[in-house]
């Protein structure tokens, strides 16, 4: 049998780690039947935001890198899609593997279809229901036009139901007649997988002098919380707040983009609390390794991010979710995470229910960890 040559296009940190278990897959079982070609956009193009993350989870170098850069969403997604069509017009792949919601997502999704090359969703059918959110938008249209798309979740599997997506039909599947699959996490794939590794290989801990089970893991990328600063402003006074109320170490390891908004858009007080407080500490963003030993050794997570709540959820910690909606509604429904947007009160009313609850439910929403072996059988049963 001659090996199915297939298209991975990636851009962001995310992007990149679960590639990773899509790749790891195909060296491990598929290697004879797949030939996979990367193509990295560079839509993060920091070394400690992408470059790390490959060699760090052992991904194959990308074949092709666009250096795209920042910009705005127009610019960063038509350079984008001129640069994947010339790669697919020479390249003649079966299909086009692309991974949840970013511009590189969507900029995939364009090429993809207009030149009629099968497109697989990996993360489809999740929704915020809040089209403000430019990686709504994403999502969608990558799923509208995609042949085959694997949901994470029941939720997700749900959502494409409703939204028109027909269930149990036959084949052959096109962008006519798409197939959707409920298939677990390949995040979780990554998180089994690189979690006795992460223990062996990292000194994070150590180095910020961390108590296992004794600090809050925060994150905040998100452009609602960083750019505007009334946000930025209350979420910054609530972990000021309940570090010094609890005496314990907040550690937040910051994106690029916020460290630069903190001096212009925090309230000259408070920015100088941050800078001062002996339990807050900001550090330069962690690889993927290291983010799995904060994850596990934390006493809770607080994020804006829909990958870090997950984690949260994998490795049995409570979340509270800086956002107003999530897509992974699961967590809410078990009661592992509780949503509170930037609401001061309603971020220390969550701090306080957490730590004083002791049994939180964490129900196997996601897979058996073989989420990335499966769709490799199913890419190979159904593209052409």
């Amino acid at each position: 049998m001659s090996q199915i040559k297939i298209l991975t296009i990636i851009g962001a940190r995310p992007q990149i780690i679960k590639a990773a278990a899509l790749s790891r897959a195909i060296q491990n079982n598929f290697s004879d039947k797949i030939k996979e070609l990367i193509v990295h956009t560079g839509q993060h193009y920091d070394d400690n935001m992408s470059q790390v993350f490959i060699d760090e989870l052992e991904i194959p170098r990308p074949n092709y890198h666009l250096n795209v850069g920042s910009g705005s969403h127009g610019k960063q997604t038509s350079m984008m899609i001129e640069g994947i069509e010339e790669i697919i017009l020479k390249e003649k792949p079966a299909c086009i593997i692309l991974y949840g919601d970013t511009n590189t997502t969507l900029a995939g999704a364009v090429s993809g279809s207009k030149i009629q090359v099968p497109i697989i969703h990996i993360e489809a059918g999740l929704r915020s229901f809040n089209k403000l959110m430019p990686e709504e938008i994403n999502r969608i249209v990558c799923d509208h036009v995609s042949t085959l798309l694997f949901s994470p979740s029941l939720t997700g599997y749900s959502n494409l139901l409703k939204e028109g997506f027909v269930e149990n039909n036959n084949g052959p599947y096109s962008i006519n007649n798409p197939k959707i699959f409920h298939c677990g996490d390949v995040m979780y794939d990554n998180s089994l997988y690189f979690s006795a590794i992460a223990d062996k290989s990292t000194t994070v801990l150590k180095d910020y002098k961390l108590e296992k089970n004794n600090f809050i893991l925060a994150t905040i990328h998100r452009n609602n919380n960083t750019d505007e600063p009334e946000r930025l402003n209350k979420l910054f006074k609530s972990l000021l707040a309940i570090a010094h109320q609890n005496k314990i170490n907040v550690i937040i390891p910051l994106h690029p983009r916020t460290s630069k908004l903190l001096a212009k858009n925090l309230e000259p007080e408070v920015y100088m609390q941050v800078k001062t407080s002996g339990y807050i500490k900001i550090i330069a963003p962690v690889s993927y390794l290291e983010m799995i030993t904060l994850e596990k050794n934390s006493k809770l997570v607080m994020t804006d991010s829909g990958g870090v709540q997950k984690e949260a959820f994998f490795f049995k910690k409570p979340c509270i979710i800086l956002r107003a909606e999530t897509e992974w509604l699961e967590l809410l429904s078990c009661g592992a995470a509780i949503l509170t947007d930037t609401d001061e009160s309603k971020i220390a009313e969550a701090y306080n229910y957490f730590t004083g609850t002791q049994t939180i439910s964490y129900p196997n929403y996601f897979g058996d960890g073989k989420a990335a072996q499966f769709i490799c059988e199913q890419i190979l049963q159904n593209i052409h």
